[in-house]
């Protein structure tokens, strides 16, 4: 069905009709402050019958109008907002950065009854059904985002592979000074400096933070002033990693 006629389709729904609709847009372009928000009636009357394709704010004004969701319209113009995410990772970029969680994520719903989580198995084979996580419930507290470590970065090679995905806990922002007994132990931060973003192991004195990146990458330490310039992200508790990453 062509976006046009689901857009009019959901008006007639609502019993609304353009002039109702010009108007909406009008009262929401006054409370937002902004006069990209207006629909006028010609402008209605083209994305409904002559496939114009409308602005981001106009699909906005549609979706408050109309109660629907911003995505659901994106789709009619197949445009899949909740692969943003695997697309992204497509294309792998040089440096480290932050980056916004998926949408939403494949998880399995239902394990084969011979399934045994003592033993290492495939876990494809393993799994009968599979549904969709919302990802918004991985980060619902707030604390966590993600991570993406450049395909330039090989700092921490060979525990953090370029091209990986951490997982970022922000409610812990300050580096933390625990005892550990192996690399795996070590804890690692995300951390903003002037030029970017670090991620690996970390430690601090009274007017530094100071990088140890691992010592098989034979890259050279690194020094920031502190808290002037370098700020913590947060703590790293998890990591995916691609084996065949360069």
């Amino acid at each position: 069905m062509l976006p046009g006629l689901c857009l009019r389709q959901a008006r007639e729904r609502l019993g609304l009709t353009y002039r109702d609709v010009e108007r909406a847009s009008f009262e929401l372009a006054s409370k937002r402050g902004r006069p990209e928000f207006i629909l006028h009636i010609s402008r209605l009357a083209d994305i409904e019958n002559r496939g114009v394709i409308p602005s981001l704010h106009k699909l906005y004004t549609l979706a408050a109008i109309y109660r629907l969701n911003p995505l659901e319209i994106l789709r009619w113009y197949d445009v899949p907002f909740e692969e943003f995410f695997g697309d992204g990772m497509d294309f792998p970029v040089p440096h480290t950065h932050l980056m916004a969680p998926p949408a939403s994520l494949r998880i399995p719903i239902r394990f084969d009854p011979a399934f045994d989580p003592k033993r290492t198995e495939f876990l494809s084979r393993m799994v009968e059904s599979w549904g969709q996580f919302e990802g918004v419930l991985t980060n619902g507290n707030g604390r966590h985002r993600y991570g993406y470590i450049g395909l330039s970065d090989r700092r921490m090679v060979p525990l953090l592979r370029p091209g990986s995905i951490v997982l970022v806990d922000t409610g812990v922002r300050q580096i933390e000074d625990v005892e550990w007994n192996s690399e795996f132990d070590r804890p690692m931060y995300f951390v903003e400096v002037r030029d970017g973003y670090r991620c690996g192991w970390f430690h601090k004195d009274t007017a530094h933070l100071i990088m140890q990146p691992h010592p098989l990458s034979r890259c050279l330490p690194e020094s920031w002033g502190y808290p002037g310039d370098a700020e913590v992200v947060g703590r790293v508790i998890g990591v995916v990693s691609r084996l065949n990453a360069q």
